[in-house]
């Protein structure tokens, strides 16, 4: 049997940290970045009679993605200690949930190859994160400022088949995080992970095969790379005729392979049990409600509506929802200039600035509006696109008004038609010879005459009325 014979089955379980001010069951900060092991308390690091509380906004965030993907809220969930020994884990056990979890159910959409595709999940729960160990030449240290820093775990169903398409659902994901703005989805910081449960199986078979975790993958890219790894290397085991061991993998970006970790534990090695310091998780369908009459407009539904209310292609709808404060400020401008434009601009030249400048859209300089004011002086033909973009430049580095920029650079487009068409009759007289040539039914000639005016006026003459002109008085002189 060769490796054709074999298939793959995936499910990702992604990681994603809330964006409170304190971790989950204590009031210490909650903030990446700060000095190794300054942000603990008896709590967190689980010492001798310290007990936890609940953090309420933690549950109201979890609740608000079960909502977005259509899930299920448990009336009641339980907490439960997940007992395991590992250096970054003081307390020797995580407080997670576990056979009652907050949420159940939901679907992911999301598109690869304009191909509109779903994966079920299975559950997303609420736990504490771990520590962080340090490794450096020689040594190995404990950051423990991440212990209760809180998650949720949102646990797909194995239902996708692709690396591909693995790495379009946890983008997919990070933008339902973000756009219900729970989670920065940051990936490089560790705010959102990801682990993916891989196995293969001859085409045809319905029963798993024996599944590896694979671990350590901080990009989409990672995702995609690393799953495509696994799954060769185990069809190539399976080929061989040799096991597939069921055990973590821990994915080497730099080595672009993944090495094994730890044998995998089974839920029972963990020896779950009841969280003894707090009691069940209660929530009512009054708070449901209200979390659910706060959210926002979610992405597809917004990209829809993007084509719909502006008339937009499927493309810009999906560029300009990506991101939600980019689309809001799309939003704002599209409803000063015409959308269009709009949008041309936002996805060009604004998206350019943005990564040159290392900005996201909420620090960019140049306001929605005074955008919106720029393309309406575009449209009315005051100023060329081409020298718009200067302006825009100049507003990017110094701030200032469009029409104001335009007149302080000297960028004003002729638009006046007694001044153009003087220099269309002292172009059409130069050259004789080629007005000829037009009227014997070379019509490419008139890109001459337009360029020919351009650079008699600085290239200051609006193009449209310059065109309008040469066909008239062509037109008009034909003998």
């Amino acid at each position: 049997m060769n490796s054709l014979n074999y298939e793959a089955v995936i499910g990702l379980e992604v990681h994603a940290q809330l964006k409170t001010h304190t971790k989950i069951f204590c009031g210490c900060s909650s903030e990446f970045g700060a000095a190794p092991n300054s942000q603990t308390c008896p709590v967190c690091l689980g010492l001798p009679g310290a007990l936890p509380v609940l953090n309420r906004k933690v549950v109201e965030y979890a609740i608000r993605m079960i909502l977005a993907v259509g899930g299920r809220v448990a009336e009641t969930s339980i907490f439960a200690r997940k007992n395991y020994f590992y250096p970054d884990l003081p307390k020797g056990y995580q407080i997670s949930q576990f056979e009652r979890p907050v949420g159940t159910g939901g679907t992911i959409r999301f598109e690869v190859d304009g191909q509109l595709k779903e994966v079920t999940l299975l559950r997303i729960h609420l736990e504490e994160d771990a520590g962080k160990l340090v490794h450096g030449p020689g040594f190995s240290m404990v950051d423990v400022n991440r212990c209760g820093v809180p998650l949720i775990e949102i646990v797909s169903c194995p239902e996708i088949s692709r690396p591909k398409d693995a790495a379009a659902y946890m983008q997919t994901v990070r933008q339902l995080l973000r756009y219900i703005d729970i989670c920065d989805g940051n990936l490089e910081e560790g705010s959102l992970r990801c682990d993916a449960n891989v196995s293969v199986r001859p085409v045809g078979q319905t029963h798993l095969g024996t599944k590896t975790e694979v671990k350590n993958m901080n990009s989409f890219k990672a995702v995609e790379r690393a799953i495509r790894f696994e799954i060769d290397r185990q069809i190539n085991l399976c080929v061989l005729g040799q096991p597939v061991i069921h055990q973590t993998m821990l994915w080497d970006e730099h080595a672009g392979v993944a090495q094994p970790m730890r044998s995998k534990e089974e839920s029972l090695d963990y020896r779950y049990f009841p969280e003894p310091d707090l009691v069940p998780l209660r929530v009512s369908t009054e708070w449901i409600s209200e979390i659910a009459s706060d959210l926002p407009e979610l992405p597809a539904a917004r990209k829809q509506r993007f084509q719909d209310d502006y008339n937009l292609p499927v493309y810009d709808a999906g560029v300009l929802t990506v991101d939600r404060p980019l689309a809001d400020y799309f939003e704002r401008a599209a409803g000063l200039a015409p959308a269009k434009l709009v949008s041309n601009w936002v996805m060009g030249e604004v998206r350019k600035y943005l990564r040159e400048l290392d900005v996201q859209i909420g620090d960019f300089p140049v306001p929605s509006e005074a955008l919106a004011r720029l393309i309406n002086e575009i449209d009315a033909g005051r100023v060329s696109g081409s020298a718009a973009k200067g302006v825009l430049l100049h507003m990017v580095q110094h701030g200032g008004d469009a029409k104001a920029v335009i007149e302080k650079l000297g960028l004003a487009q002729m638009s006046g038609e007694d001044e153009l068409a003087e220099v269309v009759n002292d172009v059409l007289a130069r050259e004789a010879d080629k007005v000829e040539k037009y009227r014997a039914g070379k019509v490419q000639v008139l890109g001459y005459f337009v360029g020919q005016i351009m650079k008699a006026t600085g290239g200051k003459a609006n193009p449209r009325i310059v065109n309008d002109l040469l066909k008239s008085r062509l037109r008009a002189d034909r003998p």
